[in-house]
């Protein structure tokens, strides 16, 4: 039987190198020997040595058993990191750090270039109803007295009660403080003793 040779991506190949990110990925993680809540607690107070850490991603699914993403606040404090903690034993194991092959969810919220995967809503275009209500002034200001957009009924005028009284009436009366101090007094009960020498 003849050997077959190595997969190409293997084989000593130029694999295109991973630009410099503010994320880095760990592997050669212990998995096993410790609990997912310790071992991001143990990552954190490590990298956070060298910057600011936003976030540490670690799973203990069967296919993300062993790594991690550490996500730091800029890209020179992830470099430092990186050159430091290159080969560093952790827990018993040397680690292994590269840069992330693309960029952090919570990097990309803070950019304000997150996208949620696979929605729908980002594609869906308003109507033009939909745009006069998410668009509309505030309630209360000056715009939104102007007259209403074409298709939609005005607004029915809010009527106020013209009489003080009339209204006060209807909402009850505030008592005063002295008043509740009165009442809450003559619900004052002392409680009694019980002796546990029986």
């Amino acid at each position: 039987m003849a050997a077959r040779p190595p997969p190409a991506s293997k084989a000593g190949g130029a694999k295109a190198p991973i630009p410099p990110n503010q994320t880095l990925y760990v592997t050669n993680l212990p998995s096993a020997k410790i609990q997912k809540a310790d071992l991001k607690t143990a990552l954190y107070m490590l990298f956070s040595t060298y910057g600011p850490v936003l976030d540490v991603v670690a799973l203990k699914t069967t296919k993300m058993r062993g790594q991690a993403h550490i996500v730091f606040r800029d890209m020179q404090a992830a470099t430092q990191a990186m050159r430091a903690l290159e080969g560093f034993s952790f827990l018993g194991r040397e680690l292994r750090i590269s840069y992330a092959k693309s960029k952090s969810d919570t990097v990309a919220k803070l950019d304000g270039t997150y996208k949620m995967p696979g929605s729908a809503a980002a594609n869906v275009e308003m109507s033009e109803v939909q745009q006069s209500i998410f668009n509309a002034p505030a309630p209360g200001s000056a715009a939104a007295t102007a007259p209403a957009p074409r298709g939609l009924p005005s607004k029915p005028p809010t009527s106020e009660p013209s009489n003080e009284t009339s209204g006060a009436d209807a909402r009850g009366q505030k008592r005063t403080r002295d008043e509740e101090e009165e009442d809450d007094s003559d619900s004052d009960v002392a409680m009694e003793e019980e002796s546990d020498d029986e």
